[in-house]
């Protein structure tokens, strides 16, 4: 069956499996709604899952919409399917509702943290409390790092799949998940980002290059920053990690995230790495479209953005992200756009402080600016080079006797 919602299913432990909608749920979405509900809950009951239905990426729903879920769901009293529902206007429809068969949370953290997936560890006297972060039990925290880019991106591999087994006259989907996976484990590529050059890349050239003539670029060398670094360039983690350390003893931050643009997906920003940030809180930004987010802030205003106190910054304030990083103790930002040379905005450097209050020096603020160039020819320089070549790597792993389109 072919659903006209936009969908994606990440099955995410033997326990759970999650469900993401997007876009509007209108009256004309009911009949293709009540099939997919039917669908996911059948096979989540057959596979003793619970289903978590994932509205963060849902605009609006129906009254006809939401009367499609309660007739759903109206017999799992004893248990509800988990609806995640971040935007306070569907989060109020559901609510008004009372919907019997649903239990309602505006995280993915908190539906997961809702769970009794396991017996929870003993903690031994004089071990520190986990904070504001949910309690997950031993070992699912780690399996569920990650869920919200895992689901959000399932679609984008889905799509890069298909043009594969298209190009290549390929048996089925794992055949060209294989492949994707081949690229990735050589060249030490992620698959979403494998996945989203191969969507955004025009098809191959010939049956033996991807790219054929195509220019080697060596990696940048100007800038401080890199030349004090001295590590492999092509390390996307070991580059990312030095320069989130090097940020944080620029700025006196107490932690740091940065993000990069996916131009597969309306340059929506993922979380690429972080340092000293709590899972809750990574969860809401996992995945990142629109303000009042700070750094889609900076991504769309092309220029750095200062939040001095989130508590009383009128956008966050109210906002599931803001809930989180108060939450997770932090109560000031700042982050800066990664724009490249031809001004492309590559991704954000966003910096956490535990007080408020925190403004920037202007030479603090300067090497900052610095700093972020740097990361943004090497990203640049990254893509031109080392994804094109995992390109090309899988192009010539499979050795198609004629490309397709």
């Amino acid at each position: 069956m072919t659903s006209r919602i936009p969908l994606t299913v990440q099955p995410t432990t033997d326990q759970v499996a999650v469900v993401c909608l997007s876009g509007p749920l209108g009256a004309d979405a009911c009949t293709d709604l009540a099939l997919e509900l039917e669908q996911h809950m059948g096979r989540a009951a057959r596979q003793g899952q619970r289903l978590v239905l994932d509205l963060a990426g849902v605009e609006l729903v129906s009254a006809a919409a939401r009367r499609t879920v309660q007739r759903a769901t109206d017999h799992l009293v004893h248990e509800p399917v988990l609806v995640v529902a971040a935007r306070p206007s569907v989060r109020g429809v559901l609510e008004q509702a009372h919907l019997a068969g649903i239990r309602l949370h505006e995280t993915l953290a908190d539906a997961l943290a809702s769970l009794p997936l396991t017996p929870a560890p003993e903690i031994s006297p004089g071990t520190p409390p986990p904070g504001h972060e949910p309690a997950l039990a031993g070992g699912v925290r780690d399996e569920l790092s990650g869920l919200r880019v895992k689901a959000r991106t399932s679609g984008l591999i889905g799509i890069a799949q298909g043009m594969l087994m298209a190009r290549y006259d390929l048996p089925g989907p794992a055949a060209a998940l294989t492949l994707l996976r081949t690229a990735s484990r050589q060249l030490d590529v992620p698959v979403r980002e494998i996945a989203s050059a191969v969507v955004t890349a025009p098809p191959p050239g010939t049956a033996e290059e991807w790219f054929p003539g195509r220019a080697t670029h060596a990696p940048p060398s100007v800038g401080a920053f890199l030349r004090a670094y001295g590590g492999d360039v092509f390390d996307r983690r070991e580059v990312l990690a030095a320069a989130l350390h090097e940020a944080i003893a620029l700025s006196g931050a107490d932690g740091a995230e940065v993000h990069f643009a996916d131009a597969a997906q309306d340059d929506a920003l993922f979380l690429e790495h972080h340092h000293g940030l709590g899972a809750a809180y990574r969860d809401q930004v996992a995945l990142v479209t629109e303000p009042p987010v700070v750094c889609a802030r900076a991504q769309r205003q092309r220029e750095s953005v200062t939040v001095p106190d989130v508590a009383a910054d009128p956008g966050l304030a109210a906002h599931p992200v803001g809930h989180a990083l108060l939450a997770a103790g932090t109560h000031a930002l700042h982050s800066t756009p990664l724009v490249t040379t031809d001004g492309h905005c590559a991704g954000t450097l966003t910096l956490h402080w535990g007080k408020p209050g925190i403004r920037l020096t202007s030479s603090r603020r300067h090497a900052l600016d610095t700093l972020t160039t740097e990361i943004a020819a090497w990203r640049s320089w990254y893509l031109r080079t080392v994804v094109l070549d995992a390109l090309e790597h899988l192009h010539h792993h499979h050795r198609p006797r004629s490309p397709r389109s």
